[in-house]
């Protein structure tokens, strides 16, 4: 039987983790943010700013007589600049831990860690904020959008919360975009399955997917559906993060794209300080502790915000 030695603090350099163990948390944060799930992917430039052809139709093709003249094509492009955003986080871990069981420490953070960056990611895509609230690092958003339905308006003989997403579907597709797809909050799924017509039957029988944990998990009025707490930026346990009302974002997601950097960094150290949220300064050193610094780049652009509507909470209403 093969004999596998078990991970160690001491065996690993003190500046970065390798990608055998990175790699695995870097693919699972593009797997689990709902916004990359829908979006297409470009390559991503760290160092300087990468031009993104995001195509606003398609080029027109005509029928031409034998050696006529050829029809040009109306469509055109808009080029929008992406460039890498940083996003990081500090984690201190007690030095026992790690010197006990940091192969379990490893796979913690393969869990943890694609999940505070997919969250992290999908709040400034959608709203255009960090996680504290503050302007996010994207200068495209799709909350700016002009299109708004509320969900509760559409009478239950008309058809309910089914009427009111077909309403939404019908504001991006009557602008000449196409509606590919929707983003939603969790607190939208109960709505969905509660949902009933006039005999009491269900509506939706099609909200979610079991299986891989992905955002990605189903479908919703006909395309696809991708679940992120950030739709709502009402995270778990997190008590400074507000429910938006925001419940789905919906619209034609070949006008956006994404890029990721070439790799996520973990850094470790025994010997540097850090500031905690209450402003107070700890030594590494002196309390023992193991600091581990994640950081990776990514990339969000949209050609324009009125390719999607916002799908909101009725006033008053979980």
């Amino acid at each position: 039987m093969a004999h596998t030695n078990p991970i160690k603090l001491s065996d690993i350099s003190s500046t970065l983790l390798p990608p055998t163990l990175t790699g695995p948390i870097f693919e699972k944060s593009v797997e689990q943010s709902a916004v990359m799930a829908l979006s297409r992917p470009v390559p991503l430039a760290m160092t300087a700013n990468t031009a993104v052809p995001v195509p606003l139709d398609v080029p027109t093709a005509d029928w031409v007589d034998q050696a006529g003249r050829k029809p040009l094509s109306n469509g055109g492009v808009t080029v929008k600049q992406m460039s890498g955003k940083k996003l990081a986080v500090l984690i201190p871990v007690a030095m026992e831990v790690v010197d006990s069981n940091a192969a379990g420490l490893w796979k913690q953070l393969q869990t943890d860690l694609p999940t505070a960056f997919a969250r992290a990611y999908d709040m400034a895509a959608i709203h255009g904020r960090t996680m504290k609230g503050a302007t996010g690092p994207f200068g495209d958003y799709l909350a700016a959008t002009s299109k708004q339905v509320v969900l509760g308006t559409t009478a239950q003989n008309q058809g309910g919360l089914w009427g009111d997403l077909v309403q939404a579907q019908n504001l991006v597709v009557n602008d000449d975009w196409d509606y590919t797809g929707t983003v939603a909050d969790h607190r939208l799924k109960p709505k969905l399955l509660g949902a009933t017509d006039t005999m009491g039957r269900p509506i939706f029988v099609e909200t979610t997917q079991p299986g891989t944990g992905a955002a990605l998990a189903g479908s919703l009025v006909g395309e696809p559906v991708a679940y992120s707490r950030s739709v709502s930026g009402k995270q778990r346990r997190q008590s400074t993060s507000v429910d938006s009302g925001l419940r789905g974002i919906g619209g034609d997601w070949t006008q956006c794209a994404y890029g990721v950097g070439m790799d996520i960094t973990v850094k470790i150290s025994r010997e540097a300080t850090y500031i905690d949220e209450d402003g107070g300064v700890h030594s590494a050193f002196q309390e023992n502790l193991v600091l581990l610094l994640a950081e990776a780049y990514y990339g969000f652009v949209v050609s324009d915000p009125n390719a999607f509507v916002r799908i909101v909470n009725v006033a008053g209403a979980s």
